[in-house]
């Protein structure tokens, strides 16, 4: 952590907590919604905004580059079958 007490790659915490449960996998349906709520504190609205914002962001690359990478091919995927 650095001073501002951000991780090493320059995420605030609370990027990186967003990072770290896109990287799980989840019991059902719900359960990923109802984790976020209980456990972020944020509606699961503001975390799939955050999420997509963070896709794009070079520092969260370099945090969680496969977490990344996949929802970047999951993107990619979705966009090419429109």
């Amino acid at each position: 952590m650095t001073d501002e007490g951000r991780p090493a790659a320059g995420l605030t915490a609370e990027e990186a907590a967003v990072l770290a449960y896109e990287a799980r996998t989840w019991p059902g349906p719900g359960a990923k919604e109802r984790a976020i709520r209980e456990g972020l504190g944020m509606p699961p609205v503001r975390y799939y905004q955050l999420l997509n914002a963070l896709m794009d962001d070079p520092r969260a690359l370099r945090h969680a580059p496969g977490t990344v990478n996949r929802l970047r091919r999951i993107r990619e995927a979705q966009r090419a079958r429109r």
